[in-house]
């Protein structure tokens, strides 16, 4: 059976003041996270006016997909939901299916394994699914040349103004039990993380270059924990070993939404000046027309028997994941 659609499946973000606690209940909903709790990340978003980037980010990169589609005859319908904000998850597949779509891939804004990552959108799609519509999920791409190019191209542009700055690589903090769990095997999150950072990084200053793997935007309490160090704790130690300039590129995300604004370019940026030292943010892939033509190709692999294309020695994940792949974790978020 063919596929008529690509489903663009992402986290979601306010578009307003008036948006940013019900969004944030959205993302804590069943936890027991309290509103007071939830305000204090609410000020993080009331510096940009209550907006988050990543719809905005999500709708051009909507547009480049189209783009490209057209240019090279794929042809499949375009849409969109998220998880926690409008456009929803559960009201784009019943516009699916009144549309008349029967089987749709599924293309998540997450590149790597672990529960939150991986896990959860395919729950969310189980939880949105209607009778007659196929939902299915492309695999991973934390390790596709396109991924790699797009980044690599990032950092480049940030080495020009430091071409001899230290390079660190940042991903999305997780539970450390949440990321022992991910994979068949565990501890997949961390090893796909690693893996994109070092093939950047060899693509960048070629093969052996160092760096160093970071982790940024920890929550909940502190009792439990999470995957260390922390950004700015990391440029800290950096300043005591006598490093005077660092390159820090968000790797573990694919586009430059609210966590990598804030906890990057305000917290981690004064951090360093604090520090005395000289930083630069690299821009995560966002549109760029490698990663634009990735998402092409991983449709590519499905529908016309594409070549799967994959750096490193990770192997191919995410496509058809094993019972038990990436445990639930159930954890306050914030």
């Amino acid at each position: 059976m063919s596929y008529q659609a690509l489903l663009l499946l992402s986290f979601g973000g306010p578009e307003g003041p008036d948006d940013v606690l019900p969004f944030l209940r959205n993302v804590t909903r069943g936890r027991g996270v309290p509103d007071s709790r939830l305000a204090t990340v609410a000020e993080h978003y009331s510096q940009f006016g209550g907006v988050s980037p990543i719809n905005a980010q999500n709708r051009a990169l909507l547009a480049a997909v189209e783009k490209d589609f057209a240019e090279h005859g794929v042809d499949l319908r375009l849409y969109w939901g998220n998880r926690n904000w409008h456009p929803l998850l559960a009201d784009t597949v019943r516009q699916m299916r009144a549309d008349g779509v029967r089987r749709s891939l599924v293309f998540t804004t997450s590149a790597t394994s672990s529960y939150s990552s991986c896990r959860q959108y395919r729950e969310d799609l189980a939880a949105a699914g209607v009778p007659g519509l196929d939902l299915v999920k492309l695999r991973h791409y934390f390790d596709h040349p396109g991924f790699v190019e797009a980044n690599a191209d990032g950092v480049r542009a940030a080495l020009a103004d430091l071409p001899e700055a230290r390079l660190v690589f940042t991903a999305h903090s997780v539970p450390v039990a949440m990321s022992e769990a991910s994979g068949p095997t565990g501890g997949l999150y961390v090893a796909q993380q690693r893996e994109t950072a070092r093939l950047v990084a060899d693509a960048v200053r070629g093969p052996g270059a160092e760096f160093d793997l970071v982790w940024q935007s920890r929550s909940g309490p502190p009792q439990v924990p999470w995957l260390e160090p922390d950004i700015n704790d990391h440029l800290r130690a950096l300043a005591e070993r006598g490093v005077r300039e660092v390159v820090v590129s968000p790797t573990g995300f694919v586009s430059d939404h609210m966590e990598v604004v804030w906890d990057l370019d305000i917290e981690a940026r004064q951090t360093a000046a604090s520090l005395g030292l000289a930083f630069r943010r690299a821009a995560s892939a966002g549109t760029h027309p490698a990663f634009v033509a990735m998402i092409r190709k991983l449709v590519q692999e499905q529908t016309v028997g594409g070549p799967r294309e994959l750096l490193g020695n990770l192997g191919s994940c995410g496509l058809d994941c094993p019972p038990g792949c990436c445990e639930v974790y159930s954890e306050a978020a914030l």
